[in-house]
């Protein structure tokens, strides 16, 4: 029991009707992602902000292999109804894999950061930011393809030094 909810409770809030609903194909997939909100249980979480929750239920099915999975999440946000309605938060829902995709989808993927050696101290972090600095200086640019960005510098390093205006 957390905060005083059984998970029987919070599963209440997914009983009803669907409150919104968007479908998406590509990638090889269809993704339904549905949302239901509700106040109903607010006034039992001991934190003053919370005016709503919700439970986003995602349904992929693999176009090619027919296999399905449903996956659930649940959260609490501060906006009330009238500001945060079940298509927003479903919108902000989806808009947090944009940011996902942008910069630690580029940094794992392009930087191979998971593996990088660095542990100690500061270290970390910092290479953290300048590789945010870079993704962010090449989108500038105009650059879409951040792996084939740093592949052009790579092989044409003096564009990198043009790039940066020495």
């Amino acid at each position: 029991m957390a905060l005083g909810l059984g998970a029987g409770s919070i599963m209440e809030v997914s009983r009803g009707a669907v409150q919104f609903q968007t479908t998406d194909k590509g990638h090889g997939r269809q993704e339904t992602r549905s949302i239901w909100t509700s106040t109903r249980f607010v006034e039992y979480v001991p934190l003053p902000h919370i005016q709503q929750f919700f439970t986003i239920r995602r349904d992929v099915l693999n176009l090619k292999t027919g296999k399905s999975t449903t996956e659930f999440a649940y959260g609490c946000t501060s906006l009330p109804p009238e500001r945060g309605s079940p298509e927003y938060l479903l919108s902000c829902n989806r808009g947090h894999w944009s940011i996902e995709n942008s910069s630690h989808h580029v940094r794992d993927v392009t930087f191979d950061e998971d593996r990088s050696q660095i542990r100690a101290g500061h270290g970390p972090q910092m290479m953290a930011s300048l590789r945010n600095l870079t993704i962010g200086l090449l989108r500038l640019a105009g650059w879409q393809e951040i792996a084939s960005a740093t592949r052009e510098f790579a092989a044409k390093p003096w564009y990198a030094l043009r790039f940066l205006g020495l």
